[in-house]
């Protein structure tokens, strides 16, 4: 491979990107990759895989499955391979330096993609397949590859005429850039944001663990002696829940909802309206009456009204509820004052407490962030029989990863996983699941995915270990689920394995792992005072477990609005004009959100849809939670959570098989039947 390249190469430089990775595992030579190797790879990679373009529409041969469809597939893995690490880099761990590459790079690689897509000798030799797609006898893999090589092609505009691809080319382009813009925006916004306290008063409510990270904060921005709080999850959320102090929690929060919205060099909002408006109109360039009209017809949901019909059923459950929880926490309200948003936490805090007794930070304890991995590995193993070896010689990303090799029941290599929980300023917000390497086969040997979970936990203190939330235990489990999801595929072609599946099916598997992390079967194993070893007690549990449907309104209504707010925004037809405030104010206002409550997302900084790929998508997760409360009903009805039937067919049938199916036809080939939306009604206390 190198002997292609080499000519591209600036000076015949030596660069790690292009050589074979001689790592343990074949894994990424992070100590060896700089940023400044990789636009000369890029520029290597393109060149490549433009000659293999060109040799597959210069074949004297008839088109033909494998010198087409196959040659195509394997002609972009030697770009995908830097696009993904650098792509990963730039979320887990950047700098300037690639901050800088990434823009320079988004217009240049959108033009790469456009030319392979727009390449009519290329489309037709793949069009002759695919109107012969019945008598060419493939198999379900091959033919799903087919049709779906096909229909990408199409919807990235091959059938247009010149006029039209010119147009849909500068679309692409300024899209690219605008989606970068925002990503970095919000970024150095959440980096930017610092509150410093230096009373000891104004800690008041704050726990001892929510305290001491604080003051490590503080000590590592050279601030000694304060506390520094920031808009980091980790940070915001507990502060919100705990701080006595009103004025400090509103400051906060008016902080954290409005980031990217302050009219300067970091705000979004023409950001937004650009990126909706030139989405409408690349839509309506490729046929389709909207942006989430061309988004859904390759899900689940086929179409907006099959999203928004759920959307709805589920919201003219919740919002009563969510009133009524309103109500209830302004009756306690200390002086009197209205009840506004940034109280919420606090007094849904006190709500629970009193009316349950319960108090998560008491959960804390028994949640070390080690413990609750190998909690994580040991469910693994009793469901699919994998183990995890910790790996000492392979390299890693930043000095926070940890690498585990995953085996198989038998011994054999399943993948490589990466862990990295704690949250830097080289990081983005959230938690995610990516990989380095997709799982494919090379000719009969399975090349082993490589995978990686990235979080923002809490760190550990002077005085404790990383003691984590219950809702970053429930995180923790829900990004494994996608990593099992990477890591247990077993397809033939990487462009359909692992995660590869439409966006509203991709967190069924991230989403039932969530069911096991509070059981009591599972936390027998994992969940151990971090002192004294004592398994936590099973009346907490139970009062987390009658506390768990408190809140669900509030929790139900924001997530839900926010997928109205990007149905909206997806659902704008060409030539229409908004001003993201104004726009969001009035859709908000429509469905009857009240005003104690925002958007889980506002549009400046909802990086699902205008960075991370969700556009159009953020209903997936309530879709799949459909499917992931049934499907996890069918353990239960097994009379096991651990009923290793279910999980072999779950394995089977879902999580081996990637995108080579439909997802219904994967789902039912499980459950022997549709979802039952009862389950989800029944978990969240909405029925």
């Amino acid at each position: 491979m190198l002997s292609l390249v080499k000519p591209f190469l600036l000076h015949q430089m030596i660069n790690p990107l292009l050589q074979e990775f001689k790592t343990p595992y074949g894994a990424p030579p992070f100590k060896e990759i700089l940023p400044a190797h990789f636009k000369p790879a890029y520029e290597a990679a393109m060149q490549e895989q433009y000659q293999h373009i060109k040799a597959i529409n210069t074949s004297s041969e008839a088109p033909s499955f494998e010198n087409t469809i196959v040659a195509f597939e394997s002609s972009g893995s030697f770009l995908r391979r830097i696009r993904t690490i650098f792509g990963n880099l730039a979320g887990a761990n950047t700098s300037a330096e690639i901050e800088d590459i990434a823009r320079d790079m988004a217009p240049v690689l959108a033009q790469h993609d456009d030319d392979i897509y727009l390449d009519t000798a290329l489309f037709n030799r793949i069009q002759t397949l695919y109107e012969r797609r019945e008598q060419l006898q493939l198999d379900t893999a091959a033919y799903r590859l087919l049709e779906k090589t096909y229909k990408d092609f199409v919807r990235s505009g091959a059938g247009l005429d010149d006029n039209k691809k010119a147009t849909l080319r500068e679309i692409n382009k300024e899209l690219s850039l605008l989606t970068v813009r925002f990503g970095q925006n919000l970024l150095a916004e959440t980096n930017n944001f610092e509150l410093l306290i230096s009373k000891e008063t104004d800690l008041a409510g704050l726990p001892d663990s929510l305290r001491d990270a604080a003051a490590i904060s503080a000590r590592e921005a050279g601030h000694e002696g304060q506390w520094r709080f920031t808009l980091h999850n980790a940070s915001i959320m507990p502060f919100l829940q705990y701080s006595e102090q009103r004025q400090l929690r509103e400051h906060m929060y008016k902080a954290y909802i409005n980031r990217c919205n302050h009219d300067d060099e970091r705000d979004n909002k023409a950001i937004v309206a650009r990126i909706a408006s030139l989405r409408a109109s690349r839509a309506a360039l490729l046929g389709y009456s909207s942006h989430a009209a061309f988004i859904l017809e390759e899900n689940m949901a086929k179409d907006p009204d099959g999203a928004k019909q759920l959307l709805e059923q589920l919201w003219t459950a919740a919002l009563p509820i969510a009133g009524r929880e309103a109500e209830e926490m302004q009756q306690i309200m200390d002086d009197g004052q209205q009840l506004e948003a940034w109280d919420w936490a606090f007094y849904a805090d006190k709500v629970r407490k009193k009316r349950y007794n319960y108090d998560e930070e008491a959960l804390r304890p028994y949640f070390q962030l080690e413990n609750v991995r190998d909690g994580i590995f040991a469910v693994a193993g009793k469901l699919y029989g994998l183990t995890f070896s910790l790996l000492q010689d392979i390299p890693v990303y930043h000095e926070d990863v940890l690498a585990y090799k995953v085996s198989g029941p038998d011994g054999a290599l399943t993948g490589i996983l990466y862990l990295d929980f704690h949250p830097r300023s080289s990081k983005r917000s959230g938690a995610w699941m990516t990989s380095y390497r997709k799982q494919s086969f090379n000719k009969e040997e399975r090349v082993a995915p490589i995978i990686s979970i990235v979080c923002n936990f809490s760190r550990p203190t002077d005085r404790t270990p990383a003691l984590l939330t219950p809702d970053e235990t429930e995180t923790f489990f829900h990004e494994f689920g996608h990593a099992l999801h990477g890591l247990l595929s077993q397809v033939k072609y990487e462009t359909l394995s692992g995660t590869s599946v439409p966006r509203d099916f991709v967190e069924l598997p991230s989403q039932i792992m969530e069911h096991w992390a509070f059981e009591q079967e599972v936390l027998s194993l994992y969940a151990k005072h971090y002192k004294t070893g004592e398994i936590v007690p099973a009346a907490l549990i139970a009062k987390m477990k009658e506390a768990s449907k408190f809140n669900q309104g509030f929790a139900t209504v924001e997530y839900l609005a926010a997928s109205f707010l990007d149905m909206d925004y997806h659902t704008l037809p060409a030539g229409a004009a908004v001003e993201p405030l104004a726009f969001e104010q009035e859709k908000m206002q429509a469905i009857g959100l009240i005003a104690q409550i925002a958007p889980r997302y506002r549009s400046t900084y909802f990086q699902h849809i205008f960075y991370g790929g969700y556009s159009a998508g953020y209903y997936s997760y309530i879709w799949s939670e459909v499917l992931d409360c049934d499907a996890y009903a069918a353990f239960k009805e097994a009379g096991s959570i651990f009923d290793k039937n279910t999980a072999t067919s779950f394995r089977t049938n879902i999580l081996e098989k990637g995108g080579t199916e439909e997802p219904m036809t994967l789902y039912k080939a499980f459950r022997k039947r549709e979802p039952d939306v009862k389950y989800l009604l029944e978990e969240r206390g909405l029925n």
